[in-house]
């Protein structure tokens, strides 16, 4: 995918910093939580791997509850949610609305079935070497971690802590 140079150079007036800290995953049946969705979603363009975290357990099961009702009936699989301790050497923090509106973006945008404007904020963000991606979470109040396992580099920590079956 090609990126806009202004897109880019917007991106690059974000400062990224190292972060560290517990993260929650939910999955079904035997899904591994360390598995990379590869085939786009909200923040991730097809092709660009990305495992979705959110920073809150009341997060991530707000994100998952919105996955089980796409899915039109609900799954037979057991629910799990993970906690996971998560250490990433460069994140960008798009968590504000105000830098969102920077960058283009809107509640629709946010929020919509159309992800489009978000991969491309998100695959730039992968694009220009970056480990993740702080974003707000629209299922509930909190926050979101996007992290990009192809662009980790040394200090990288991915650990699993529990797990929870609903």
């Amino acid at each position: 995918m090609l990126y806009s140079h202004a897109l880019l150079e917007q991106l690059d007036r974000f400062t990224a910093a190292p972060w560290h800290g517990v993260v929650y995953r939910f999955t079904l049946g035997d899904f591994p939580p360390d598995r990379e969705n590869t085939r786009g979603a909200r923040w991730n363009p097809k092709d660009v791997a990305a495992i979705y975290t959110s920073r809150s357990r009341d997060v991530v099961l707000a994100e998952g509850e919105r996955l089980i009702a796409v899915q039109g009936r609900p799954p037979t699989a057991k629910r799990n949610i993970y906690t996971i301790d998560v250490a990433l050497g460069s994140v960008i923090d798009l968590a504000s609305e105000r830098d969102l509106i920077s960058l283009g973006l809107s509640d629709t945008d946010l929020a919509g079935d159309d992800h489009a404007a978000c991969q491309l904020v998100g695959g730039a963000v992968e694009w220009l070497g970056h480990n993740g991606l702080l974003v707000p979470s629209v299922r509930a109040t909190g926050t979101n971690l996007v992290i990009f396992p192809s662009k980790q580099r040394a200090g990288y920590q991915f650990n699993i802590v529990d797990r929870e079956i609903l």
